[in-house]
């Protein structure tokens, strides 16, 4: 153990150590994403519609048992403690991406897709972790570094798989990816220390009351975990054709990979720098005003991207989605952290992720298929629809959200 982390207090290494872990987990997991369809492209002979399918396949059975299993993980995390949780993702990830490098059949690589969904988990128990084992004074301050970890991660891993895939193989990059998870599991079984009791009711598994029942706005609490899912399902139904529409857009001549990587990953580097300000803009004239104005200029952006005839008009295009997204995704946690009592924010937070997840899971699923029926610029449009009718859902079923002032909202 270096001789730095030693003069550090336990709580502050654990931030050092799962800081790094949250970076390469989060670039890891994003260095390969961008390239699956190519990678689907390679294990056969497939027709531009079939190929488009067996993407959207690919990348949404991951999410479809994210959804289910979260919640399960959730519970078991806090009965065992977080720090099991971390192990059991960061080995499971390693060695199945990594397994991923090795296959010749795309069912295998679906196979293997949905195993990853059984191991996810590494970063919200890395945060759950922070914030049990940093003292409250301090929790937010550490939650808030921690995060720059996961994001600066997400942002380099698309870059830096598109160079890898590039100048060796995208093969190759799976292999490494699942050698830098084994990295993080080694980091976390070694240096992370965790002094976790779990509540005894939580042993016996007593029941206690559902969040709706505790909460003064149900309705508006479902109108939030439906906007997230519906706001995922947008942005994830373009993953699966990113790359393919580039490679449309590049005339397949050139560095299509590289270029597929920093496509994809400048939406987090506006959503980084606008995420903040935005959520400042929201304490003082109110979340929602930021939830509704996201959601129209999202509507706005997306719409021209499936028409555009360059590369450089497509990566505007999805730097100004990175605005949106910083509007959209901040915001409803705000509000529904707002809106939740203390003592369930874990349990609706835990919702959020299985909405998200389920987005994730039915846009890229709908990206595959729309694109095979409407060619890629149906996909944007597509998108472009399901934000508009979150938005009139906002608008009509929970208009005092966006209307009231901000301490309206509390």
């Amino acid at each position: 153990m270096p001789s730095k982390l030693k003069s550090l207090e336990p709580w502050q290494q654990n931030l050092a150590v799962l800081w790094l872990g949250t970076f390469i987990a989060g670039m890891g997991f994003s260095e390969v994403s961008p390239f699956i369809s190519l990678y689907v492209d390679q294990l056969g002979d497939f027709t531009k519609g079939q190929l488009s399918i067996y993407s959207g396949i690919t990348f949404g059975v991951t999410f479809m048992v994210v959804a289910i299993v979260s919640p399960l993980w959730g519970r078991l995390a806090d009965r065992r403690g977080r720090k099991l949780m971390l192990l059991r993702s960061s080995f499971g990830m390693a060695i199945i991406i990594g397994a991923c490098g090795f296959v010749h059949n795309v069912y295998v690589l679906i196979a293997l897709r949905f195993l990853q969904g059984l191991a996810a988990g590494y970063i919200p128990n890395a945060s759950a972790l922070i914030a049990t084992e940093t003292p409250k004074a301090k929790s937010g301050t550490a939650i808030g570094i921690l995060t720059t970890g996961y994001v600066s991660g997400n942002l380099i891993g698309p870059i830096l798989g598109g160079f890898l895939a590039q100048t060796f193989s995208i093969r190759l990059t799976f292999i490494i990816t699942g050698a830098l998870l084994l990295i993080v599991f080694v980091l976390s079984l070694t240096m992370v220390h965790e002094h976790y009791t779990p509540d005894p009711r939580l042993l016996k598994k007593e029941k206690r009351p559902g969040l709706l029942t505790q909460v003064s706005n149900p309705k508006a609490i479902m109108v939030l975990l439906i906007s997230t899912a519906i706001i995922q399902l947008g942005n994830m139904s373009i993953y699966p054709i990113i790359s393919l529409y580039v490679k449309e857009l590049m005339h397949n001549v050139g560095p299509i990979t590289v270029v597929a990587g920093i496509i994809a990953a400048l939406p987090g580097i506006s959503n980084l720098m606008a995420a903040p300000r935005l959520g400042q803009l929201g304490d003082r004239i109110g979340s929602g005003k930021i939830l509704v104005s996201g959601l129209i200029f999202a509507v706005i952006m997306y719409i021209p991207q499936g028409i555009v005839g360059s590369i450089w008009a497509l990566g505007f295009l999805r730097l100004m989605i990175g605005v949106s997204d910083g509007a959209l995704f901040p915001t409803i946690q705000t509000l529904l952290s707002k809106l939740t009592p203390v003592s369930y924010t874990g349990t609706v937070f835990s919702w959020n992720q299985s909405a998200q997840a389920f987005g994730s899971m039915a846009g890229s699923l709908a990206g595959g298929f729309i694109s095979n029926i409407f060619d890629y610029n149906g996909v944007f449009i597509f998108t472009a629809l399901c934000l508009a009718l979150d938005l009139a859902m906002v608008w009509t079923f929970i208009p005092h959200i966006w209307s009231s002032r901000p301490q309206q909202q509390e």
